[in-house]
């Protein structure tokens, strides 16, 4: 008898033929997860199976990170001897209380008894050990599950998952890293669609610091553990800002800038393979989101712009960065380069002529070249 997690994954049941591809990938991203703790990975009838493990809490908490598996449960791996599995299903019960229900799969057709009646038998010896429990078959409190496979699995807890997709089966984007709350979001939305990404940041020194740097930093290594580190592009981009500031009419300062942040973007994604940026925009939260500004500044990208917080609410992406743990990090008060020469009275419908024609006041071409040029690398990791 062993410890192991049991690890399920969701979506990628959908894959028709390709499934085969992403189950190899998931069950290689859950290996690359607990690379270095010990952990032993397997695959088998539609389960992966981790035991090994110098942590077992660790190793959950690394496995439950992986994109594609849907939920992970600490389980007991033990002979399929029909009496020490009564006896391992008492004992995993014991201190439980309310309602409880147990579910059975057989997959070895020579196993005695059939999933139906090993359930019902294994409940009658929980009812007996512990006649304070109640069975209710439709919402228990908890559910004991006795898989019949090469050996017997038996586990009574479940936690839930990131879900989506394998990350590395769906090509990879560039995230615009802000230091705020939305974009940390934003690049975990995508990567659950199994996108691998790496990020880029514009930093604007000395207006901002070197605190709002580390700031980004972390948002980034925090993003990054899902995929085994992270990428990070630093981009000097006072110089820019501040040509715009003194030469551009003030309400499209800000429109421009995202402009030039977007031509940027857009060449070191290229110049990286990336097929997609990914920015933390949502309609009408800013001045520069509205649907017209939007229009103004992805006519100068030359990939698909990903915005999947687009239709969210700010309530239901803090929800989210507090669930990915970003939210407490987010929030430092440290300025970033959106927060430098902010006009008083931004445009909010600006028209692309309009804006064309300011930009001709700028040497566009040069400024983006030696922003590109002194853009530092950095690569993230735990």
């Amino acid at each position: 008898m062993r410890r192991v997690l049991l690890a399920r994954f969701g979506e990628v049941h959908l894959k028709g033929q390709n499934r085969p591809f992403f189950l190899r990938t998931l069950v290689d991203n859950v290996r690359k997860a607990v690379e270095g703790i010990g952990g032993h990975v397997w695959m088998a009838e539609s389960r992966i199976y981790v035991s090994g493990a110098e942590d077992m809490d660790d190793c959950l908490e690394r496995v439950r990170k992986v994109f594609g598996i849907y939920s992970v449960s600490p389980a007991v791996e033990m002979e399929k001897d029909l009496e020490k599995i009564y006896a391992q299903a008492i004992e995993m019960m014991k201190g439980v209380t309310g309602t409880f229900k147990v579910m059975c799969k057989r997959s070895d057709k020579k196993f005695p008894l059939n999933s139906q009646e090993l359930a019902s038998k294994a409940g009658e010896r929980i009812l007996d050990a512990y006649p304070h429990l109640k069975v209710d078959v439709h919402k228990p409190q908890t559910e004991m599950w006795i898989e019949i496979r090469d050996h017997a699995y038996l586990c009574n807890t479940e936690t839930m998952a990131v879900g989506g997709l394998p990350m590395g089966t769906a090509g990879r984007a560039m995230l615009l890293l802000s230091g705020g709350i939305d974009s940390p979001v934003a690049g975990y939305q995508i990567m659950r669609r199994g996108v691998n990404i790496q990020a880029i940041h514009f930093a604007s020194p000395p207006y901002t610091s070197e605190r709002a740097r580390e700031k980004v930093l972390s948002l980034a290594k925090t993003i990054g553990l899902y995929e085994n580190g992270i990428r990070v592009h630093v981009v000097p981009f006072t110089d820019i800002q501040m040509k715009i500031h003194e030469k551009c009419e003030e309400g499209l300062g800000t429109v421009i800038m995202r402009r030039f942040m977007m031509r940027i973007a857009d060449r070191i994604a290229r110049d990286n393979d990336c097929q997609a940026l990914i920015t933390g925009e949502s309609i009408g939260q800013v001045a520069s989101q509205t649907m017209e500004a939007l229009a103004c500044t992805d006519v100068v990208a030359t990939v698909p712009v990903f915005r999947p917080l687009i239709g969210m609410d700010k309530l239901e992406i803090i929800r989210i960065a507090e669930k990915i743990d970003t939210y407490e990090t987010s929030i430092l008060p440290y300025e970033d380069c959106c927060t430098v020469f902010t006009p008083r009275h931004p445009v909010t419908k600006p028209k692309i002529d309009k804006v064309e024609k300011e930009e001709k006041w700028l040497d566009a071409e040069a400024l983006i070249e030696e922003a590109v040029r002194n853009t530092e690398i950095l690569h993230i990791k735990e």
